[in-house]
């Protein structure tokens, strides 16, 4: 009876009164459902996953985000940026957001890192190092920058030696393990069991180069460069040719050697290896396939993942170069370009021939008329620069001048008049002058004989002799050498005594 007690006090425990008794399959399936909601559960895509880019400013790092987002427009912000990529599994039907972080291309703001790499998060996170193609002669510089400022990040978190020696080990056997994807292959990278893999000879890790992961960081990392749609530019006008660009791919998959990282050539401009980036990201922190093998014969979408490329792989772009050397400087080999200022002239542009001769027309029809070279004044002037009026003759000034008596002294004809015309005036006085008192052509027959000096042709001031003789006047050559003389305001009147009776004359 205590036996049978105690069993009736097991059933009532085992099972509920009121109950229907469950069969063994029963339990059976019901143990299977809860096994696999617990299997669900523990698949879900995790949350806490994120991305930090860092790179200089300018360099498009929110621009790709915003691009892989499907965002048209987009604000840069200040500090540190913080966006988010929605992931979804459609075999699974979960989705997720993946935190996105950009820092400043600043170094005053490296302070923020704590924010976004902290020492229990830091094995989720993925850092892109975003590269300017239409600047390459900073991407070596910008590399090296941002790569120390996570390693000494990294070492102020602090975190056990343990835990970092095994983010690390991680990290090379995702190197090695690599393999390309193809038809005989699944996607890539791909977790083999280390007990079938010694019993595969095609699975033998090799071991890392000498130049592969020496600055290893434990987390993923991949190298970005953005704006590779200016290579074109860059050939156009800056001379660049190909030898320029493998030599600025060969120093950057060295670069990603050392470090583990996988290359990508993007342009968001031209919309080239977008997906490409978002697919990389999903594949190192959810595992999602990745099926895309690498490309490097497109100079501007290359694309490198990690662990494919090696020092033999890259060796064949130093085949191609033709005046640059593999050892050579990156800083002496690629230089910035002279700036080149472009002045903004405002545009002139040609008027018509005919509208540009009226107008030199009317300028020529302002100006006053000229004569032997030089403008004509408006009021000539005798040579003793006293005003003259235009409308008298030349004759009766010539007539109207008094002898010097004799005996007073002569004009001397080699006098500097300053033109030779002057000289001819003054052998004109002279001779009159040499005329002896009384005679024709004396002081009384010039000066005081009626009607003489007053008309214009030959009267009785001439001699005897010229009158039978019908020579030509003197005084006809002497009133067309004064009417040339006439025409030059700057002539200068010689040097004689005038009587008081020529401006009365005149």
């Amino acid at each position: 009876p205590r036996e049978s007690g105690r069993a009736g006090e097991r059933g009532s425990l085992s099972q509920p009164q009121g109950c229907p008794r469950l069969s063994r399959a029963s339990l059976r399936r019901r143990s299977c459902i809860l096994s696999e909601v617990s299997t669900r559960s523990r698949s879900k895509l995790p949350s806490g996953k994120s991305v930090l880019l860092l790179g200089e400013d300018g360099a498009g790092k929110t621009s790709l985000i915003g691009k892989i987002q499907g965002i048209e427009e987009y604000k840069k912000g200040r500090g540190m940026e913080y966006l988010y990529l929605n992931v979804h599994d459609e075999d699974r039907d979960d989705q997720t957001r993946c935190n996105v972080r950009i820092l400043d291309g600043d170094l005053y703001h490296k302070g923020l890192l704590k924010f976004a790499m902290e020492s229990n998060s830091l094995k989720d996170t993925l850092v892109m190092l975003v590269v300017d193609m239409s600047r390459p002669w900073t991407a070596m510089d910008s590399l090296q920058k941002w790569a120390s400022v996570v390693r000494e990040h990294i070492d102020k978190l602090k975190i056990p030696p343990e835990e970092m020696k095994e983010m690390e080990q991680k990290l090379v056997r995702d190197f090695q393990e690599y393999v390309e994807p193809g038809e005989d292959f699944p996607a890539s990278p791909q977790r083999r069991n280390t007990s079938l893999q010694e019993d595969k000879d095609d699975s033998v890790i090799l071991p890392l180069g000498a130049d592969t992961l020496t600055c290893n960081l434990g987390i993923p990392v991949v190298v970005v460069c953005t704006k590779c749609d200016a290579i074109s530019v860059l050939e156009k006008e800056h001379d660049y040719r190909d030898e320029h660009f493998d030599f600025i791919q060969s120093h950057i998959r060295r670069f990603c050697l050392q470090y583990g990282a996988a290359l990508i050539y993007t342009s968001v401009k031209e919309n080239k290896n977008i997906d490409l980036v978002y697919k990389y990201i999903v594949q190192k922190l959810y595992g999602f396939p990745f099926n895309v093998p690498a490309v490097v014969v497109e100079k501007d979408a290359v694309f490198i993942p990690a662990g494919w490329d090696n020092d033999k792989k890259i060796g064949i772009l130093h085949e191609n170069f033709q005046t640059l050397k593999a050892e050579d400087s990156f800083e002496d080999s690629i230089r910035k370009p002279p700036v080149r200022k472009f002045v903004h002239e405002k545009e002139i542009v040609a008027e018509d021939d005919q509208v540009f001769l009226m107008k030199q027309q009317s300028q020529l029809v302002k100006q006053p008329p000229t004569a032997a070279g030089r403008p004509v004044d408006a009021s000539p002037r005798v040579p003793g620069g006293s005003p003259r009026t235009p409308n008298r003759s030349v004759t009766s000034n010539v007539a109207s001048v008094t002898p010097i008596p004799a005996g007073s002294k002569k004009i001397d004809p080699n006098m500097k008049a300053g033109a030779t015309s002057e000289g001819v005036l003054a052998n004109f006085f002279n001779s009159l002058l040499s005329k002896k008192t009384g005679s024709p052509g004396g002081p009384g027959g010039v000066g005081g004989s009626p009607g003489g000096g007053s008309t214009g042709g030959t009267g009785s001031n001439l001699p005897p002799s010229a009158k039978k003789s019908g020579q030509k006047p003197v005084l006809t050559d002497v009133q067309a050498e004064l009417d040339r003389i006439s025409r030059k305001p700057e002539m200068v009147s010689p040097t004689s005594p005038t009587s008081p009776t020529e401006g009365e004359a005149s």
